[in-house]
């Protein structure tokens, strides 16, 4: 019983480790990835679902959390004008079954 315990905690631990947790930044130069928010699904690179709580955040699957804090986060994300200013291209969707990744050639960016 205590190893099922202690394996679960692990598996817990980890699973918020890698949480997409993110930031909003004011400035280019404090951003890991530049984003861009399309007007239609199918432009999308990655399709987010903003989660309300840390703990409900995915691993690199499009549920996002946006801290409060930018050293919460795990990536700081700026959100350009343009979309040829963009490194990434995203899509807010109503429901968390519709989040996840379009195009998966830009996976790499959120890891």
């Amino acid at each position: 019983m205590k190893q099922l315990f202690l394996i679960a905690t692990m598996l817990f631990t980890y699973s918020g480790a890698t949480a997409q947790k993110v930031f909003s930044v004011d400035y280019e130069s404090q951003a890991d990835i530049k984003v861009f928010v399309v007007q239609y699904e199918s432009q999308a690179d990655l399709k987010v679902y903003q989660v309300k709580y840390a703990t409900q955040a995915g691993s690199n699957n499009g549920k996002w959390f946006f801290t409060q804090y930018s050293n919460q986060a795990k990536k700081n994300i700026l959100f350009v004008k343009y979309e040829s200013q963009s490194d990434l291209k995203i899509y807010f969707v109503g429901y968390e079954s519709q989040a996840g990744w379009r195009n998966s050639s830009k996976k790499h960016l959120m890891y």
